[in-house]
């Protein structure tokens, strides 16, 4: 049997990148898959033809993850066409980067709202439906930034600071529910977002990790199956960084 036979799945902001790598792998692990995006465009289509392919239910919902009533809609239309939310993962984010002296409040507003607003909107929909069915898996996207901070990134880093500390407070609040509550640190992964660096700033990066490399979405896909599935039933409130050591 399939690590996530017969559950359903939401994923925010799968429409390509580390979402979307998440979303495939828990399909491939028998889940049925619901995933937002701001809108569903071509590459959103698409997404969720490759999903389908691997037989399981998929459906894209274009969203606003930080709109809290789009968020609400949102999760009450999944659960009209899937019939219940076993795992939820909050993964929409983007970057502003900037430093403090010459950040705009609007920067800072945009990535604290699409990053970690999103989460809450989210958790705070998902909640009475795991409540309902007695348990859960909640996994936010966190960052190793999130714990150690970064020069350029104060919006970034914060917004990944209150994923994790949202996480270990749902843990407490709903774990006599069934309901588990994790986060994972990513590292340097290889995604669009770092395909924009030079290849200078990729090498000199990989020299710092211990594992000679950046990261693969897949990899942090794995992480995310192992917390999503029943092989985490006794994890909660953690953060797994999933870095290749460059975060110890």
């Amino acid at each position: 049997m399939k690590l996530l036979e017969g559950k359903t799945a939401l994923v925010t902001g799968a429409a390509r990148g580390i979402g979307k790598a998440i979303a495939l792998k828990f399909a491939a692990e028998g889940a049925n898959i619901a995933f937002t995006d701001l809108a569903i465009d071509a590459s959103g289509l698409a997404t969720e033809q490759e999903l389908q392919s691997l037989g399981v239910k998929a459906k894209g919902y274009a969203s606003d993850a930080s709109n809290f009533e789009e968020a609400h809609k949102t999760v009450t239309e999944v659960v009209k066409d899937f019939g219940t939310i076993d795992i939820l993962v909050n993964n929409a984010g983007i970057t502003r980067d900037g430093l403090m002296m010459r950040m705009s409040e609007q920067q800072w507003d945009m990535v604290i709202n699409i990053n970690l607003k999103s989460a809450f909107n989210f958790i705070h929909a998902v909640t009475p439906v795991m409540m309902k069915q007695k348990g859960g898996s909640i996994i936010n996207m966190a960052s190793v930034v999130g714990v150690s901070g970064n020069a350029g990134q104060s919006n970034y880093s914060a917004s990944k600071a209150g994923m994790i500390g949202l996480a270990k407070s749902v843990a407490k609040e709903l774990g006599s529910r069934g309901i588990r509550a994790n986060a994972i640190a990513p590292g340097f992964i290889l995604t669009d977002m770092t395909a924009a660096l030079s290849e200078q700033v990729r090498e000199e990066w990989a020299k710092s990790i211990p594992l000679r490399r950046g990261g693969l979405p897949e990899d942090v896909a794995n992480v995310a199956t192992f917390l999503a599935s029943d092989l985490s039933s006794y994890v909660t409130g953690q953060v797994i960084h999933c870095c290749g050591g460059m975060n110890m």
